[in-house]
């Protein structure tokens, strides 16, 4: 699949984080930028996950986009949120936001790609879910609930903002997770 980049930047709080930039009909997407590199150019659209990630949004120019319930606190980050949605909304580039089953977090389908941009909720590959503390009120069980409708998607790959990648056969890594 074509029109995706990926890369990753070291992060004071965890290691290395990864983000996504993606080309669409709207113009350059970015999702939960860090550093992004010089040559992808500056975006037209900046899509955040969770307020954690809300890392260079501020400052790279373009038009941020956050789910409406994060508006305030990153506004507490010097984060100008200017399209505020609500999961469900589809996006720039046709890019759709869906839950997670975490209060304040979504996770981005990129149908074109057949990709999903994933924040918090899925850590690494292998894939695992976010620890225990850092859901408030759901627990593991509700979260794999709360994910299972992503295997009716055709995902090929998985993004996610802790970890490496998954570049093919992504629905198949995320059954085994969420049916586990």
């Amino acid at each position: 699949m074509s029109g995706v980049t990926c890369w990753t930047a070291p992060h004071a709080e965890w290691k290395d984080v990864s983000s996504v930039a993606v080309d669409t009909p709207d113009g350059l997407v970015f999702i939960d930028p860090l550093d992004p590199p010089q040559e992808l150019g500056v975006p037209d659209h900046i899509l955040i996950t969770v307020f954690f990630h809300a890392r260079s949004a501020g400052s790279l120019g373009g038009r941020v986009w956050a789910p409406a319930s994060l508006v305030r606190r990153l506004k507490s980050r010097g984060v100008e949120v200017t399209d505020p949605f609500e999961p469900g909304d589809e996006l720039p580039g046709g890019i759709r936001a869906l839950e997670t089953g975490r209060a304040g977090e979504v996770l981005y389908w990129l149908p074109d790609q057949r990709a999903l941009v994933v924040g918090d909720v899925l850590l690494g590959s292998p894939f695992r879910l976010c620890p225990k503390g850092w859901m408030r009120p759901a627990d593991h069980d509700a979260l794999r609930e709360a994910l299972r409708p992503l295997l009716d998607l055709p995902i090929e790959q998985v993004y996610v903002g802790h970890g490496e990648p998954v570049l093919a056969g992504g629905r198949k890594a995320l059954a085994a997770l969420v049916t586990a």
